[in-house]
């Protein structure tokens, strides 16, 4: 497994095998027991990831860098204002340089209907292992973590759980479809029944759906849609409240007055989606409550929620570290 996925691109976990995502998990749950009893592996020494952000993180970006740093190697952070794209350089010239230089490249691009697009060509050109640190469509680093703490929680056998992805309202900013559509693909591979729950003004992407409605037959497991938030959380194992689209709803994305207000009266139309203790009591007693953070709290998700024995959020975090540990050492190349 180690040499099939030694120097892989990573844009979508639904091009990868269950076998393969398997094996990550695996590897990622080794280290993290060896970090626990305080033994150190130096499995990426001297090699480099050059990380490059088009938008703030906190989880990925460190994440990233702490794996590498605990592995052994070094992470560069860079943004379009410390290289040469601020100037227009091509996707093919970035991507022939930094492949000379390094071990990996990691990019992170969520602008509406560009990042897919300029992470896939990147990919195209590049000598070295591509990871997306989240686009506009997916957001795979995010989805292993989730389904290492899943498993965390459930057992390798996770046939039958109820899996709910709500739309939550937010304020904080326009949040992008990645993260519940990774969701979506990867869920029901595993045995999970996943519930949608959107205002109608919020859809994801159709593509998207009907690519995971293919993985939930092909699992033998549902997936479904629902414009009711409450008759999605009636029996729910794990709940997911998260805000998108407030953008990409809008075919094609411009930035003029009309789109702005457009959007500012879907988003407040729909104010009552949030995720409270009277709603989430509809879940099951020991359901757990799961965010890919930041949380835009009392918007999305009450404090009294987020911060209740049922949440594991930060158990979610902390497995981005490990689950980042486990894919670069074996698509760098520094497994024994």
């Amino acid at each position: 497994m180690k040499e099939r996925l030694q120097g892989r691109h990573l844009i979508t976990l639904d091009s990868w095998s269950k076998q393969e995502i398997d094996a990550v998990i695996e590897v990622s749950s080794e280290l993290k027991r060896l970090r626990a009893m305080g033994k150190t592996m130096d499995l990426l020494k001297n090699k480099t990831l050059f990380m490059v952000f088009f938008e703030q993180s906190t989880r990925t970006r460190n994440s990233l860098e702490a794996a590498m740093t605990q592995l052994g190697g070094h992470a560069h952070d860079l943004t379009p204002d410390k290289m040469q794209l601020s100037h227009g350089e091509t996707p093919k010239d970035t991507a022939k340089v930094l492949s000379r230089m390094g071990e990996a490249i990691s990019i992170r691009n969520c602008f509406y209907n560009i990042g897919n697009r300029y992470l896939n060509e990147i990919a195209e050109h590049a000598d070295i292992p591509l990871i997306s640190m989240q686009d506009d469509v997916y957001h795979p680093l995010q989805a292993l973590a989730d389904l290492m703490t899943i498993e965390e929680r459930y057992g390798r056998n996770l046939a039958g759980l109820k899996v709910v992805v709500s739309w939550a309202y937010a304020t904080t900013h326009a949040k992008p479809l990645s993260v519940p559509q990774s969701q979506i693909l990867l869920f029901p591979r595993y045995g999970m029944d996943v519930v949608v729950a959107h205002p109608p003004e919020f859809p994801l992407d159709s593509t998207i759906v009907e690519r995971a409605a293919q993985r939930a037959a092909e699992s033998g497991v549902t997936l479904s849609f629902t414009h009711d938030m409450e008759e999605a959380l009636e029996g729910a194992d794990i709940v997911f409240p998260k805000n998108w689209g407030g953008f990409a709803y809008f075919h094609p994305f411009n930035d003029d007055q009309d789109t702005a207000d457009a959007m500012r009266a879907n988003l407040q139309a729909n104010k009552g989606w949030r995720l409270d203790s009277r709603r989430f009591a509809l879940a099951k007693r020991d359901a757990v409550v799961m965010h890919a953070l930041p949380a835009d709290r009392n918007n999305e998700v009450t404090d009294e929620v987020l911060d209740s024995p049922n949440s594991i959020i930060y158990d979610e975090a902390e497995n981005r570290l490990h689950t980042s540990k486990g894919l670069l050492t074996l698509l760098v190349g520094g497994a024994g």
